[in-house]
């Protein structure tokens, strides 16, 4: 059973193989009736469904898990289902439902010795209650939340609840504390590279200085959220950014550059908002604990009544058996066009979307909401660009710009899976992936070569066999060898990435190499020299970087 509990959690590329350890841990658990181990299986699976956006079965899997605690005798594991619960109800924007799970995992947690699992939905809490102007009651949770981040010197979240202080700080029109607090919450991210949050808190540093009448101010602090969100692939950061910025230029009389940027805001905010059609099921549980709930009482009444008045209770039960029986075929019947809705949307976005943007390629949850950061000793980075793929960009149709980029990279992606490497993201034209984790491997430098290789034979393929006469690109590979350290961010979207001057140096390989070549360092070309036969190019000079030794790879030396 723990086997494959980490089995689903560690399988963060494919969705269906991830519910299927689920479901295998579910049935095992039912068969030998240990509950906790139930209640990890559909909180798991749970976690996925929500990742992927099917809420509604999020939620089914959410409440099952919570009976399933509920036998276990695990307060904390109910507590944290609880505030799944809320989350799920806080992204379909059902603060009401929302606020009331909090408060229910909130009483729970507070009976037991979990006090990061406290925290963190104090935090969430709080971020809620201030949504809906609830200020006084935000920060009381905020101040608590951020007393016990910091006595269990968890510094991400003590940042957190500063920064989410001057947020409310700036809703209540106190614009120096929510400058001073904003910016205390960004120097500790920045140290800790959480770019996701920093995002959002420069946009709230943007709105104090134009209410200061500062426009030039608050369009640089605006195009840094944006600048920082393109740059890490935050999609729903990126449509709030241009959002602002569109806002700034309507106010300053631009209303071509507001034009502009509202355009890229409506884009990005269709790629990662598909929740209207399930809008309607918020209250589908809620409805069924209060039927429940009723249903006891009713009990305690027909205990206490006569024979006769037993009678028509159940002639009134009957009745509303069947009411229930025809509303729940009733919601059967729309949950099932939900879906088929659903599913549909997600078809389109992605053929339109998923090679064309940044997108968020592994993700982590653990009943306690926090995940430790991991040091990888040895990992190969591999980064790959078009050629000219501004200037297309520039020129031609997003329409067929999105198509060309989508053959590219939808056959990247078979050739990474193929010799089990990681795809890490995609930001504009770039690709990124890592071989030698989340498991550490011997073979990782070799097997990124023989993937690099590949792709630059498909590359150079397609622009020699074109019968359809699509736009097509010469392609520059970079690859480096070395130490990263690899994790989760933020606290709405969790994003598994990786950080480390491997990774920038991997990046400084990439634009020093040529079209139609594979650039590696000499950390990587150590571990293939055996293998591959490289060409020296001697030490080449590199931004910020000084003189680096580099080589071209040419051909297998078997």
């Amino acid at each position: 059973m723990e086997l494959l509990r980490n089995l689903s959690f560690n399988e963060v590329n494919n969705r269906e193989l991830s519910l299927k350890y689920a479901e295998e841990l579910i049935a095992l658990a039912k068969s030998e009736k240990n509950y906790l181990y139930l209640f990890r299986g559909y909180n798991q699976k749970g976690n996925k469904n929500r990742l992927s956006g099917d809420l509604n079965q999020a939620l089914e899997a959410y409440f099952k898990s919570i009976a399933a605690a509920v036998k276990a005798r695990y307060l904390a594991g109910e507590g944290a289902s609880y505030m799944c619960i809320a989350d799920v109800y806080s992204i379909l924007g059902n603060s009401k439902n929302a606020t009331l799970y909090y408060n229910k995992s909130i009483q729970l947690f507070r009976k037991t010795d979990d006090f990061l699992g406290l925290a963190t939905v104090l935090l969430n809490a709080g971020e809620e209650y201030s949504k809906i102007y609830k200020f006084a009651q935000a920060l009381n949770y905020f101040n608590e939340a951020g007393t016990i981040f910091q006595k269990e010197d968890y510094l991400i979240g003590t940042a957190y609840t500063i920064g989410n202080t001057g947020m409310v700080y700036a809703r209540q029109g106190k614009d120096d504390l929510a400058m001073k607090k904003i910016s205390e919450a960004i120097s500790i991210l920045e140290k800790l590279e959480d770019y996701y949050a920093i995002s959002d808190y420069l946009t709230y540093m943007s709105d104090i200085y134009l209410k200061r009448n500062d426009w030039i101010k608050a369009l640089a602090y605006a195009k840094k959220s944006l600048e920082l969100a393109q740059n890490r692939g935050l999609k729903d950061q990126i449509s709030t950014s241009n959002l602002k910025i569109s806002e700034l230029y309507q106010k300053s009389g631009n209303p071509k550059e507001a034009f502009a940027y509202y355009k890229n805001h409506i884009t990005y905010r269709d790629s990662v908002k598909n929740l209207e059609a399930v809008q309607k099921m918020a209250d589908l549980r809620t409805n069924f604990e209060v039927s429940q709930k009723q249903a006891e009482v009713d009990l305690m009444y027909q205990e206490k009544r006569n024979q006769k008045i037993i009678a028509i209770a159940s002639i009134i039960s009957l009745v509303l058996v069947f009411l229930l029986a025809v509303g729940l075929f009733r919601r059967y019947r729309f949950i099932k066009k939900t879906n088929l809705i659903i599913e549909s949307e997600r078809k389109r976005s992605d053929e339109l979307l998923f090679n064309i943007l940044p997108e968020e390629t592994a993700f982590e949850l653990k009943e306690s909401g926090k995940v430790e950061a991991k040091k990888f000793e040895s990992v190969t980075v591999l980064f790959t660009d078009f050629e000219g793929f501004t200037q297309y960009a520039e020129n031609l149709a997003p329409e067929k710009l999105v198509e060309s980029i989508d053959y590219y990279f939808s056959k990247f992606d078979s050739i990474i899976e193929k010799y089990d490497l990681e795809k890490i993201k995609t930001v504009g034209d770039s690709y990124m992936c890592a071989g030698g984790l989340p498991f550490p491997t011997e073979d990782h430098a070799y097997k990124m070569l023989l993937a690099a290789k590949e792709i630059l034979e498909f590359v150079t393929f397609s622009n020699d066999n074109n019968p359809f006469n699509k736009i097509r690109f010469k392609v520059r590979i970079g690859i480096n060898t070395g130490p990263v350290v690899a994790g989760v961010v933020g606290t709405k979207k969790f994003v598994y990435d990786i950080w480390g001057d491997t990774v920038n140096i991997a990046s400084r390989m990439e634009s020093n190499s040529v079209p139609g070549k594979i650039n590696i360092s000499e950390n990587t070309y150590a571990l293939i020299k055996n293998d591959f036969d490289c060409e020296c190019r001697g030490e080449v000079d590199v931004k910020n970087r000084g003189m680096m030794k580099m080589y071209f790879v040419n051909d297998t030396k078997n």
